[in-house]
């Protein structure tokens, strides 16, 4: 039953991409043309006409050579001599020659790549994600702790500034009435 719900759509999807490709021509009375017979019969004869003639067959096995003519990489190839390609290998010898031992330098380092410490890195990362998070927050905290001590010392110097602005005041109200009774003030 499915298949034949399937096939009939198909067959609906079919007959509106010809309605799309003909138009109002294929209701005229003219007779209908399936697209895949009409390319199949057009491919046959092509085919056909290919095998029959010698040169078509040779144009065929020349494509491959056209294609590599027209691969700039070989307009490169004929234009560019031998001794030019020497040239351009001799003047980038010092950066060749460097690149060289960097290379090899790079592979007497390998062991130290392929160790221990190098492949537990990933669990590392993990640890030090905790890690830093836990720094950040004390970063935080600390400068909380920091504006809070700060302040305590404000409102401890305010406090002393007072105390001591009230000795002063105290001293010379002591200094007035030791002078009012007649006693001479001790000298510091």
């Amino acid at each position: 039953m499915e298949n034949k719900t399937s096939s009939d759509d198909l067959e609906m999807r079919l007959q509106a991409l010809e309605t799309r490709i003909y138009g109002e021509r294929r209701n005229q009375g003219v007779k209908p043309v399936k697209c895949a017979e009409s390319l199949a019969r057009i491919q046959a004869g092509l085919t056909n006409t290919a095998n029959k003639r010698e040169r078509v067959k040779i144009l065929h096995k020349k494509i491959e050579d056209l294609m590599k003519y027209l691969d700039p990489q070989f307009t490169d190839h004929i234009t560019v001599p031998d001794a030019m390609k020497l040239e351009f290998i001799l003047a980038e010898e010092d950066f060749l020659l460097s690149q060289a031992s960097l290379l090899e330098q790079v592979s007497n380092l390998q062991p130290l790549l392929d160790s221990s410490y190098v492949r537990d890195v990933p669990e590392h990362t993990t640890k030090l994600q905790r890690l830093s998070q836990i720094h950040i927050k004390q970063q935080d905290q600390s400068e909380s702790q920091s504006l809070e001590v700060k302040k305590l010392f404000d409102e401890y110097n305010k406090m002393m500034f007072l105390l001591s602005k009230q000795f002063t005041q105290w001293e010379e109200t002591l200094h007035k009435l030791e002078e009012a009774r007649g006693l001479k003030p001790l000298e510091q």
